[in-house]
C-alpha cells in the first residue's frame, strides 16, 4: 500500500478522519441497484394494485430520507449537507431498477449517501410488495459515478 489507511490509528483502531482543513467543493455521486421480483409483483406495480399502496412513491421518499440520515447509519461517515437527492425507480420485466443521485457542496464525498439512498429505497420496495412476492431480492447496489473533490470525476464502465 502506498498511502496509509487514514481511518486507522497506529494501534489499528478505527476513528473518524479530520476533514476540517479540506476545501468545500461541489460533489455528486450516483448509485444504482435492483430489486428482482416475480411476474405477479411486477404486474401489481404496473397496475398500481400493490396491497400497501404507492410502492414506488414510498420507496422514493424512503431513499430521500435515508440519504439525509447516512451518518446515523454508517459509523465513520461524516455529516454532509445534502443539497439535492434525485431517486428514479423504473419497473422492468424482472423487477425495479433504482438510480439515485445525491449532491452537496461540502468537504467530503457523498458516495455513502447515494448508496444508502438506493439501499433503503430497495428495502422499502421489498416491504411494500412482500405481500405479493416474499422472495424479492435486492441486488447490484453500487456507485456508478462521482464528481468533485480531490480525486475528481469517475464513472464506472458499463
Amino acid at each position: 500500500m502506498s498511502e496509509p489507511l487514514r481511518h486507522l490509528r497506529a494501534d489499528g483502531t478505527a476513528h473518524m478522519v479530520d476533514i476540517s482543513s479540506k476545501e468545500v467543493t461541489a460533489r455528486e455521486a450516483t448509485a444504482t441497484g435492483r430489486v428482482l421480483l416475480s411476474a405477479a409483483a411486477v404486474r401489481a406495480l404496473r397496475e398500481g394494485t400493490a396491497p400497501k399502496g404507492d410502492a414506488l412513491g414510498v420507496a422514493r421518499l424512503a431513499g430521500i430520507q435515508a440519504a439525509k440520515k447516512t451518518p446515523d447509519l454508517v459509523p465513520l461517515a461524516h455529516p454532509v449537507a445534502v443539497h439535492a437527492v434525485e431517486v428514479d425507480l423504473t419497473v422492468t420485466d424482472d423487477g425495479v431498477e433504482i438510480r439515485a443521485s445525491v449532491r452537496t457542496a461540502d468537504r467530503t464525498g457523498i458516495e455513502m449517501e447515494a448508496l444508502t439512498c438506493v439501499s433503503v429505497a430497495a428495502l422499502a420496495m421489498v416491504d411494500m410488495i412482500k405481500a405479493v412476492d416474499k422472495l424479492a431480492v435486492i441486488t447490484d447496489v453500487m456507485v456508478v459515478a462521482k464528481s468533485g473533490g480531490r480525486s475528481g470525476d469517475w464513472t464506472r464502465d458499463p
